[in-house]
This record gives structure tokens, sequence and C-alpha cells, in this order.
């Protein structure tokens, strides 16, 4: 059996994507479940995927990885969710390596093939359209669609108390903002005696900063080179804020903070910025980064020579259903603004919402059906 859904689907490596009906979607294999979606955020891992990640010789496929929605259907062994359920679905794991059998299934050692794979592990598909295969499995969900099949693991059960209303903010939760955020609560864990510097305050940078305004960090510093962006970063919790464009950004760091700050925090992968970063960190700081590019050459005798640390975060070193309903709960408290860096989108808006996104007038896009 199938289902006939709706999808934005890639045909060509850095091509645009293109809303086609008449796809189809199998029932769910064992341990799977049929969502039904009613949001999606936009991540710039998707634009990654689109420009880098599709070959020539893909298949068509189907991206999007921050999607919100209600359960349809559930397949043989799924005991934790029925039709009905309002779920979130965030990064794919095996749930059998020593990594997520330790609660760690954010090294999962499979991370980079149940995410960035267009079937499942067997090599099944997942969706056709006259019958022919389209990729539906990027990160376990391909959610720029009305419908998607996800492994029950994946997906994290919406509290009851979260309004119909609020839906919309529940998706970017699933990477972007669990990202930046986990960075700081479960990784970095600045404390209020402490400084933190975010460098690039897009999404996950800002939801990064939100989370140290919540922990009641004392110094935070906001990084950027939009002052739109420093502007809301200040009204969402910055302590200070500096344009990269107007000088010698470490410099400024040591000077506000006294001698360097304790933590800092990199979005953009850029090689200056992180040596800029680690040379404005005090005596055995903590720099966190999310992103680098293959050019990136960091000088390490700052490092050693200061005790400094550089650690790699992925998804915030998050286990989806511990810290979602955490961030919520914030949010319930007022201590985690999330529909200050939403801006929506009709379903059909996709590409509006890249063009924003990618301008920089859209903080984090969001599809709406």
């Amino acid at each position: 059996m199938s289902t006939q859904i709706r999808a934005h689907v890639i045909t060509e490596p850095q091509g645009t994507f293109q809303l086609q009906e008449g796809l189809e979607i199998q029932d769910p294999a064992p341990g799977e479940v049929l969502v039904r979606y009613t949001s999606t955020g936009l991540c710039h891992t998707d634009l990654f995927a689109r420009d880098v990640m599709h070959q020539p010789d893909s298949a068509p496929a189907i991206y999007g990885h921050e999607g919100t929605g209600v359960v349809e259907q559930v397949g043989e062994g799924v005991l934790e969710f029925a039709p009905g359920d309002r779920v979130s679905a965030s990064y794919a794991s095996c749930g059998t390596c020593p990594n997520c059998l330790r609660g760690a299934p954010f090294h999962c050692l499979s991370f980079n093939d149940v995410n960035f794979a267009s079937t499942r592990p067997d090599g099944t598909h997942k969706v056709s359209k006259d019958g022919e295969p389209v990729g539906a499995s990027f990160f376990g969900q391909s959610s720029f669609a009305t419908h998607g099949l996800v492994n029950a693991r994946d997906l994290v059960k919406v509290p009851d108390w979260v309004t119909p209303e609020d839906a919309y903010l529940l998706g970017p939760l699933g990477c972007g903002v669990q990202t930046g955020a986990g960075a700081v609560l479960n990784v970095l864990k600045p404390a209020p005696s402490d400084s933190i510097v975010v460098s690039g305050v897009g999404a996950v940078g800002i939801s990064a900063l939100m989370a140290a305004a919540a922990s009641n960090v004392g110094t935070i510093i906001a990084v950027d080179l939009l002052d739109s962006r420093l502007e809301l970063a200040k009204e969402l919790g910055a302590t200070h804020v500096i344009n990269g464009g107007s000088g010698d950004a470490a410099a400024q760091v040591q000077e506000i903070t006294g001698g360097g700050a304790t933590h800092a925090f990199d979005t953009t992968g850029v090689p200056p910025v992180l040596q800029a970063l680690v040379e404005g960190l005090a005596w055995g700081g903590k720099l966190g980064i999310v992103g680098a590019r293959p050019e990136q050459m960091l000088d390490l005798m700052p490092v050693m020579q200061f005790g400094r640390s550089v650690i790699g975060i992925v998804e915030g070193q998050s286990v989806p259903r511990v810290f979602i309903p955490q961030l919520l709960e914030l949010r319930r408290q007022g201590l985690f603004p999330l529909e200050r860096i939403v801006t929506t989108y009709r379903f059909d808006e996709l590409e509006k919402a890249i063009e924003d996104t990618e301008s920089g007038a859209s903080l984090k896009a969001v599809l709406v059906h």
C-alpha cells in the first residue's frame, strides 16, 4: 500500500526545489512512523545538500530535516506512538552502536550513513514517482513534504501543554536550535560568573545566545557582520555586541572581559574568525565549533600555550527526547523566546524562504502547511 503526497524535489545539483504532486510514500516498515507534517524548518544544511551533496547521477531527492507533524500510521513494533500523536522529528541514529547504547546518539558511528542517505539502511526507498525511486531519508525524515516515514527512535512526542498555535516553533528544535542551545547548555556550560562570545548570530548562534541568557551568564558578547542581527542579539540577552568588520575582534573581547572570555562558540567556520576567537579566550578558555571549511587551518600554539580547548559539537550533544522538552519548558517560563527568531512561510514558498535566509532577511524560516 502507499499514500499520495506532495513534496519539494531537487532533480539536479544546485537546482531549484520543485513542488511536485503525485509522489507515493510506502506504508511504515517495522519500527517506522508515517508522519503528516504540519511545519518544517529550513536549515543551512538543506542548502549544503542542494549545492554539494546532490550529484549529477543522484536520484531526485526530498530534503528538509526539521519536521513537526501528526502521526498517521505506525509500523510493526512501534508501541510509544499512536495515530493522532503530535511529534517533532530530529536527527537519525542507529540505536545499536556503542555510542548510541551509552546514550550519545549524536556520536552515532553510523551518523553520516543514516542522516545523509537517500534510502533506508537496507537500501530500500520510501518514496517513488511514476515507479521511479525518489530519495526521501534525509536525516531520516525528508520533511520538505506533506508526509514522511521516520524511525520511531528519532521522534519526540510533543507535550500536551504545547498549543497547536505554537506547533510551527517545534521543528527548528530538532536541529538548528538544539545545536546552538545544546552547545551552551550541554557542552560549554558557562556559569553566571563566566563570559561567552557567540560568533555568527544566525539561527544557531542566536539559540546559543538565548541559552546563555537563560543560564544567567554575566557577560554575553555577540559578533556578526549584520547590525540588524546584533540589535536583535541585544534584545535577546547580549550584554555587548561587536560588528566583525569593525577591527580587531580578539582585542575587543579581551577589553570587554578584562583579559579574555571563558567560553566562545562559533557558527561561521571562517578560519580568521576562529583564530580570533581562540586569541580572545582567557587562560583555560573553551571554544565550541559547529562548522569547518576544507581550507581551515588553526594555529594550535595559543591553544596549547594557554591551556585552551577547542571542541567539535554535533547536534548540541543533545538527546532529543530529553533536550527538546527542556527547551520547551524554558520557553514556557519566558526564558527562551523562540517566536522572536522564526518567520513563517506557506508550504509552497520554499524558494522565497531560501532567498530570505540567504540574504539574512529571515533568521529562521519555517514552512507551514
